[in-house]
């Protein structure tokens, strides 16, 4: 069995648990989470918690696996129906700027066109300043693929660091040419 498999999820006051053959689904005041159940792995409910049993099912090494990664989006469901996740991206390039548009954002990133981005369902963008994006939402995964995407648009560059990146990321820089 994974280690991390046998920690049980604590739930707080106001998130719910439901438990069905082929899925699970969390709902709190964030919303609601669903993720799919494998025949490896089942999740049994205790006085506020949950714990994750391997069944007997399949493979012993899929078994394993399975086991701890149910676990981990359990509890990552957990933190995103109660408090959220949120990444936040930096635009470094002189003249470059993001601005609200609709529901999205609009990025002048050194294009001769702008670049709209729309989030998916469940996503919310917070534009704070010209140069500083905020990805908020409850599922982990698709606020952390979608800030993927915005900063696919532009990804930093090594040799003077112009680009869209995640808040504090450190990129490493090369040297450029040099005269001889």
């Amino acid at each position: 069995m994974s280690r991390i498999g046998r920690i049980p999820v604590a739930f707080p006051s106001g998130v719910k648990l439901s438990v069905a053959s082929d899925s699970v689904e969390v709902s709190g005041p964030k919303g609601t989470l669903r993720f799919p159940l494998f025949p490896e792995v089942t999740v049994k409910e205790d006085a506020g918690s949950a714990v994750v049993e391997v069944t007997g099912a399949g493979g012993a090494r899929a078994a394993r696996a399975l086991h701890g990664l149910v676990r981990a989006h359990l509890a990552n469901m957990v933190v995103g129906v109660t408090d959220g996740f949120a990444i936040t991206l930096e635009i470094q390039g002189t003249g470059w700027t993001a601005k609200p548009s609709g529901q999205g954002v609009e990025l002048q990133i050194g294009f001769c066109h702008p670049v709209f981005c729309h989030p998916p369902e469940g996503v919310e963008i917070k534009v704070n300043s010209t140069t500083e994006i905020v990805v908020s939402g409850a599922d982990k995964q698709v606020v952390s693929q979608f800030a993927a995407n915005v900063r696919r648009v532009r990804p930093p560059e090594p040799y003077k660091g112009k680009g869209i990146r995640y808040k504090n990321e450190q990129v490493r820089r090369k040297v450029g040419k040099s005269l001889g």
